[in-house]
């Protein structure tokens, strides 16, 4: 009884092994379950390349018309002013008359003028925005570069000069300058003009060993923060609801948070290199430094104190400057000719 069950039990456990080996070889034939394909959603899309023929030479600031979805293009190193209708996907004119360096552009919707600042004759150019005939050419000393429309006053704001640098205003109706001369004891670089609260903030890498100037538009008054040991801030962008104002730095790259209630640093953060253009993406809470070392940095907002890399997205080698379009949610970074090829627009779609 006992040697049968014992050969009753040594078949059982050889079947059982037999078995085992024989689903593992049909197993080990059998086709690999398929894997899904990867796929990677970028923040930002790049989902058009514009050229922009016979452009050599690089890239500056850049403007536009909402109703007629034009981008305007300061083309520094061409000595022009591209128009571009991105609908289309093309440049429909040219403006050369006047331009020496065209650094700052913009467009004023309520008069339909496009403003023009020239670094190199020092005159800010006034040109009409349907036939882009130049209208006024105004003097205003070395280096006139950044321009902005603060729509409270109605005027254009634009900042000039050297060692005697200042933010000036200019009736764009009046075609002339008006006002006081608000001093800044430096060349003014980005610079942003509060809505509400009657401050002009500006990056002013020259003075006091690169400073964030707070500027009270009525008085003149000037407070300076420092960048604890930052060098080079050129862009600059205000998130004036929650009293945020950014800044990057180039010597290192960094994007700097400031509290313009108190001018404390909030946060600094490794970005991209070489930046001279930075937006504030206020429907996604979202800030996209462009760096001319080829690479666009992503930011969440999580909330006025707290941020967090997203994600750096690869670009080209001196595309350093950009236009975020907010009607048409898109981001246009100007890439310069190179290597025999004109200059292009990218067109970078933002992502959820």
């Amino acid at each position: 009884m006992k040697k049968a069950l014992v050969v009753s039990l040594a078949v059982f456990l050889a079947c059982g092994v037999l078995a085992t080996w024989t689903f593992a070889q049909q197993a080990s034939k059998a086709p690999a379950p398929a894997k899904a394909p990867a796929r990677e959603i970028l923040s930002l899309q790049l989902q058009q390349e514009i050229p922009v023929p016979n452009v050599m030479g690089r890239l500056d600031h850049m403007s536009s018309d909402s109703k007629r979805r034009l981008l305007f293009v300061s083309a520094l190193g061409n000595n022009s002013a591209e128009v571009i209708d991105t609908f289309a996907g093309r440049v429909v004119h040219t403006i050369t008359e006047g331009l020496s360096q065209p650094q700052g552009i913009l467009y004023v919707p309520d008069v339909n003028k496009i403003v023009i600042a020239n670094a190199e004759n020092g005159k800010v150019n006034i040109y009409d925005g349907t036939t882009y005939q130049l209208r006024k050419s105004l003097d205003f000393g070395p280096d006139p570069d950044n321009l902005r429309y603060d729509a409270a006053s109605k005027l254009v704001v634009v900042g000039y000069g050297e060692d005697d640098g200042g933010i000036a205003f200019i009736d764009p109706v009046k075609e002339e300058q008006v006002g006081k001369v608000l001093k800044t004891g430096g060349h003014p670089e980005s610079f942003q003009v509060e809505q509400t609260g009657g401050h002009i903030y500006v990056n002013c890498p020259d003075v006091g060993g690169n400073s964030v100037l707070s500027i009270e538009r009525k008085t003149g008054k000037v407070t300076k923060w420092s960048l604890k040991g930052l060098r080079g801030n050129f862009p600059m962008q205000l998130n004036e609801k929650d009293h945020r104002l950014f800044t990057v730095t180039r010597k290192p790259p960094m994007l700097v948070v400031l509290d313009t209630e108190t001018g404390n640093e909030v946060a600094r953060m490794r970005t991209s290199g070489d930046s001279d253009d930075l937006f504030y993406d206020a429907s996604r809470n979202r800030i996209y430094v462009v760096g001319g070392q080829a690479s666009i940095s992503i930011y969440d907002i999580h909330d006025p104190d707290h941020y967090s890399l997203l994600e750096r997205i690869p670009t080209t080698i001196g595309a350093r400057t950009a236009y975020f379009f907010t009607s048409r949610d898109q981001l246009y970074v100007g890439i310069p000719a190179k290597e025999g090829q004109p200059s292009q627009i990218w067109a970078y779609g933002p992502q959820e």
